[in-house]
C-alpha cells in the first residue's frame, strides 16, 4: 500500500549517511512495510544501497547480511558438511511467500518485524545466529537472535540501531536438524513452528510461532521424554506463555508443539542410537 505520511527517502551509501531523524524507519526489502499502515512514519532509509555482500564466509563463521533477500540466501552454495542446510528451505517455505516476495523480503526484515511467525527468526536462533547491531556513535554490539526479538513486535533494538548482519557458527551448520510446523488450514500462517538441533556437543530444541517470542531449550545430550516434558512445563506453564490470536489459540498451540517436541527428541535419540540417519528431517502438518 501507499505509505503518504512518507516526507523523504534517504539512499545511505555508506556507513556516516546512516542517520535516523525522528519518525525514520530503516528499509529492507519492503515486504511488511508496505504491507499496512505505518503509524508516524515519515521518513524511509534505505539499507540496500549500502551495498553488503549476501554472505561472507571466514573460517569458522558464515555471516548473512541483513539485507540479504530470501531468495539470495536459497541460492547459497553450502559446504558438504553443512548438513543443517536443508533447514534453510523448510524455514523459507514456512512463510508461504511467493518466490516474487522471496526476491524483495530480507533476512533481516523478517526477524526485524518480530512476529511470532517469522521463520527466518526460528532459523537463525536454530543455529545460535548472533545479531550484529550498528549504534548510532559508530560503534556495535553482538545480540543473540533469540535474546533480540523480546516479544511480537518487540526488539532489543534502540532508535538509530540497524542490524548489520546475523553471525551463524559453522558448528552450528555442521549438526542435524529437525523441523516441525502446523497451521490451522493448508496456507495459513504458523501455528506452531518447532525446530531442533542435535550433534555429540547437545540437543536444542526451539519453539517459535505459537509463542510471542523465541522460546529456547538446551540440554548437553538428548534429553529423556521427562526432561523434556518438565522443561515446557517450567517455562511455557501457563496459557499466557503462549500466544493468542486467530492463527491458534494458546491451549491448541501448547498442544501441538509438545507433541512436535517429543518427535524431535525422539529422532535425536534414534539417531545418537543408530548413526547414518538423515540430516534433516521435517514435518508439516
Amino acid at each position: 500500500m501507499d505509505l503518504v505520511s512518507v516526507r523523504t527517502v534517504r539512499t545511505p551509501s555508506h556507513r556516516d549517511d546512516l542517520v535516523f531523524a525522528p519518525g525514520d524507519r530503516p528499509l529492507g526489502g519492503g515486504t511488511w512495510l508496505f504491507s499496512e499502515e505505518q503509524p508516524g512514519l515519515t521518513g524511509l532509509v534505505d539499507l540496500t544501497t549500502l551495498g553488503w555482500p549476501d554472505v561472507e564466509r571466514t573460517p569458522g563463521t558464515l555471516t548473512i547480511a541483513a539485507t540479504c533477500t530470501i531468495a539470495a540466501l536459497l541460492r547459497v552454495q553450502p559446504d558438504p558438511d553443512w548438513v543443517a542446510w536443508p533447514l534453510v528451505d523448510r524455514c523459507a517455505n514456512a512463510l508461504l511467500a511467493s518466490f516474487k516476495v522471496w526476491n524483495a523480503a530480507t533476512v533481516g526484515g523478517n526477524v526485524a518485524v518480530g512476529l511470532p511467525a517469522g521463520a527466518m527468526t526460528a532459523l537463525l536462533v536454530t543455529l545460535d545466529a548472533t545479531a550484529v547491531v550498528w549504534t548510532p556513535d559508530g560503534g556495535e554490539r553482538r545480540v543473540p537472535v533469540d535474546r533480540l526479538v523480546l516479544g511480537v513486535q518487540t526488539l532489543d533494538l534502540r532508535h538509530g540501531e540497524v542490524i548489520r548482519a546475523f553471525e551463524l557458527p559453522e558448528e552450528a551448520l555442521r549438526a542435524t536438524t529437525g523441523f516441525r510446523r502446523v497451521s490451522l488450514s493448508p496456507h495459513g500462517r504458523s501455528g506452531s513452528l518447532v525446530t531442533a538441533r542435535w550433534s555429540a556437543a547437545g540437543f536444542v530444541l526451539v519453539v517459535t510461532a505459537a509463542t510471542p517470542r523465541p522460546v529456547v531449550f538446551r540440554w548437553s545430550s538428548v534429553p529423556s521424554a521427562g526432561e523434556v516434558d518438565a522443561a515446557l512445563d517450567a517455562v511455557l506453564g501457563a496459557d499466557e506463555d503462549w500466544y493468542d490470536d486467530p492463527h491458534g489459540s494458546p491451549r491448541w498451540r501448547r498442544a501441538v508443539s509438545s507433541v512436535f517436541a517429543h518427535e524431535l527428541r525422539d529422532e535425536a535419540a534414534e539417531a545418537a542410537a543408530a548413526p547414518g540417519t538423515p540430516a534433516t528431517t521435517a514435518g508439516t502438518r
